[in-house]
């Protein structure tokens, strides 16, 4: 009995590549093409007749050709089959017993046998040399009669770009294919896999020299190809190339076109096409997401990173740890710590494992906002998973514990760099490490931790030296101070804001018998400020206008240093006794508005806001709102039921000491009536009546004294 049958489709990895449903071989005749199914049954096989042309149209790789590898066809496609019968069989099923030796005949006549062949060949070919002799006689073993279909599985499981250009030349030599285009774009296939951007072009060279005519699939390989080179601009430049072939990119490639552009910095266009994309519901992969995250960040529009986020989640598009690092990164330049957290622990419950570039961005998160404990944290993790820090990651640990006075674990964190192995201290890691000692007042540590960086090779830079003098001036060894300043200026170093203003600070802890020592380090940093200095420390016959040389002084300095320059000059001022010229610093740093919503009132509580001064600052803006409340006392206008006084609840970094506590004592030697709240800390509160009872009393001892 006759027995025709078609057949088994393998699971090939090239019918999921997207492209390649829309292209196809030609259909061959079917006389030879039926069906050869195991239905689920266990007492037959099923031998059904094959679906029409059109329907297998769509398979390129194992579904057109296949059934000729084991029957091939004559060369015309209208030949006659061997029984002198055209079309398919009148009979549609015939059964046989899965036990019989015909059933077992078939199975190894189905392209199941032929497709693991042709996968062996393909791996031989990937691993032999790259001799046309040696790939040549690996194929041989294919027989005389190969395929297109062979041709194009073979070459689709190739990894190996060198080897896949002679498989290409062998198949080229032995059958006339009826698309070539085909073969070249498998080809061009594992030229990407390999990321092998320059054989890929020669390729495309060979291909339009030969005559055959590339499609819309050789162009998005291509595309493809430069993209995971990290070659976007090429990618572009293949994109403009598709309209000059007649080829219209889908969005397929328009997904990968906003990738490309974003890479290559033309976010404006990036934009655009993902614009089309949400509007024409394109299908965008995980990776063009990723590049869209990471075009907002560096625009700083960080709620766009989210808003991509939370669109890709809502299409369907699983997030991958790429994804997750991206956003970690955007959060952390962005300085929002809490956001990095709930993406991590996503990230966590969503099954993935955190990669060295999550906790590198975690951490960069985490110490540029202080999150101290959490930085840590992952910091611990990291080593007891074996990962190795490299100096950036360290020195971001190290330059936190400076911000928050963590000495402890700063000298932790450099040993166990020290003694890693990959990585050595650099520059910015001593300098952490002498700003911890400096701020802690540990003048023989720093300056101990100064001669490892001297041997180590590094020059103290403009950073370190500060450092240094602000821990001389904490322990008021004005020489220091003064020998450091010259080394500066030996190094050819020029200081900045940052450098007077911590002389300035050094100056208000000084004794006044060595103040001119600091004027004249600060003469030499910057004329303007000491001469402002000079008319608040010295006597002068004909005095300049105090406020006008302050004011030039604050027009000349960056806005990010002028609180500080504030605050210190008033100190000053507090430190002589010069009341008066601390109260017009004061009204200068208001007109200038240096000083911003110091005082509020409401109908039921005024109030002082003394946050961010420093405690001459404080103190004496403390002298100027009880003189305000004494005239307004005195004028007629009527006190709010409550009054109060905000020093803050914070205490400094390097101190046990915050602005409440030293208030506290101060508020009670002027027998003032504001106590602190218990429900409100850093508050210092006062009635009407009490206030009012007061201030009266003050201001009968002031005529009283005059």
């Amino acid at each position: 009995m006759e027995m025709a049958f078609h057949l088994c489709s393998s699971p090939s990895s090239f019918l999921q590549d997207r492209h390649y449903t829309r292209s196809s071989l030609p259909c061959p005749p079917s006389s030879k093409l039926r069906s050869f199914i195991f239905p689920r049954g266990p007492d037959f096989l099923s031998l059904r007749s094959k679906p029409s042309c059109r329907a297998t149209a769509q398979v390129s790789v194992d579904g057109a050709v296949a059934q000729e590898t084991r029957d091939p066809v004559p060369e015309s496609p209208d030949s006659p089959n061997p029984d002198g019968k055209t079309g398919s069989s009148s009979r549609s099923y015939i059964w046989v017993n899965p036990n019989s030796p015909r059933a077992s005949k078939l199975r190894q006549q189905s392209y199941d046998a032929r497709y693991g062949l042709l996968v062996n060949v393909a791996e031989s070919l990937n691993s032999c040399g790259s001799s046309e002799d040696d790939v040549f006689g690996v194929l041989r073993g294919l027989g005389d009669k190969i395929l297109e279909q062979d041709a194009v599985v073979v070459l689709n499981k190739m990894a190996n770009a060198e080897n896949a250009v002679l498989a290409l030349k062998y198949f080229q030599q032995r059958i006339r294919p009826r698309r070539e285009v085909i073969m070249y774009n498998v080809t061009l296939k594992v030229f990407r896999k390999c990321r092998d951007l320059e054989r890929a072009e020669k390729l495309f060279a060979k291909m339009l020299e030969r005559g055959v005519k590339p499609d819309n699939v050789t162009f998005s390989t291509i595309i493809g190809c430069a993209r995971m080179c990290s070659l976007p601009t090429e990618a572009i430049e293949w994109f403009n190339k598709m309209p000059q072939f007649g080829c219209n990119p889908d969005d397929v490639t328009y997904s990968a076109m906003i990738d490309a552009y974003g890479r290559a910095g033309n976010v404006n266009m990036a934009l655009s096409l993902y614009d089309r994309a949400r509007t024409e519901k394109w299908r965008v992969d995980v990776g063009t997401f990723s590049t869209l995250i990471k075009i907002y960040g560096q625009t700083k529009n960080f709620d766009g990173c989210l808003n991509v986020y939370e669109e890709m989640k809502a299409l369907g598009v699983k997030p991958n740890l790429v994804i997750y690092n991206t956003l970690l990164d955007a959060m952390g330049r962005a300085k929002r710590p809490w956001q990095a957290k709930i993406l991590y622990k996503e990230l966590i419950s969503n099954g993935f494992t955190p990669s060295f570039a999550t906790y590198a961005a975690l951490i960069r998160a985490y110490g540029k906002a202080r999150y101290s404990e959490d930085a840590l944290a992952i910091y611990r993790e990291m080593k007891d998973k074996g990962m190795q820090l490299n100096v950036i990651l360290y020195n971001t640990l190290l330059a936190m514990c400076a911000d928050v006075g963590y000495m402890d674990e700063a000298v932790e964190i450099f040993e166990e760099m020290k003694s890693s192995g990959t990585c050595q201290p650099d520059s910015w890691t001593f300098s952490s490490l002498i700003t911890i000692y400096s701020c802690s007042g540990k003048v023989s540590k720093a300056e101990a931790m100064l001669d490892q960086m001297l041997e180590a090779g590094f020059e103290p830079n403009l950073f370190v030296l500060t450092s240094l003098i602000q821990c001389y001036g904490k322990t008021q060894r004005a020489d220091d101070v003064v020998s450091t300043f010259n080394r500066l200026l030996e190094l050819a170093i020029t200081p900045d804001d940052r450098f007077c203003g911590c002389l300035l600070n050094v100056m208000t802890q000084t004794p006044s018998e060595d103040l001119d020592k600091l004027i004249y380090c600060i003469e030499k940093a910057n004329p303007k400020l000491g001469n402002v200095v000079k008319l608040l420390i010295k006597e002068h016959d004909s005095e300049l206008n105090f406020k006008e040389e302050a004011l030039e002084l604050f027009k000349s300095i960056n806005a990010d240093v002028k609180k500080a320059y504030c605050n210190c000059l008033i100190d000053l001022c507090v430190n002589a006794n010069l009341l008066e010229k601390a109260c017009e610093l004061l009204d200068l740093g208001l007109t200038l508005e240096i000083y911003t919503d110091m005082q509020s009132r409401s109908a039921t509580q005024w109030s002082l806001h003394l946050k961010s001064l420093s405690l001459g600052a404080a103190l004496t803006a403390l002298h100027v709102w009880i003189n305000d409340l004494s005239k307004a006392l005195q004028s007629g206008e009527e006190l709010p039921p409550l009054l109060g006084i905000n020093t803050g609840h914070g205490k400094h970094k390097y101190s046990d000491k915050g602005l409440a506590s030293v208030f506290e004592s101060h508020l009670k030697e002027l027998n003032a009536p504001f106590h602190e709240a218990p429900d409100k800390v850093g508050w210092f509160l006062t009635t009407k009546i009490a206030a009012q009872s007061w201030l009266e009393s003050r201001s009968s001892l002031e005529l009283e004294a005059s």
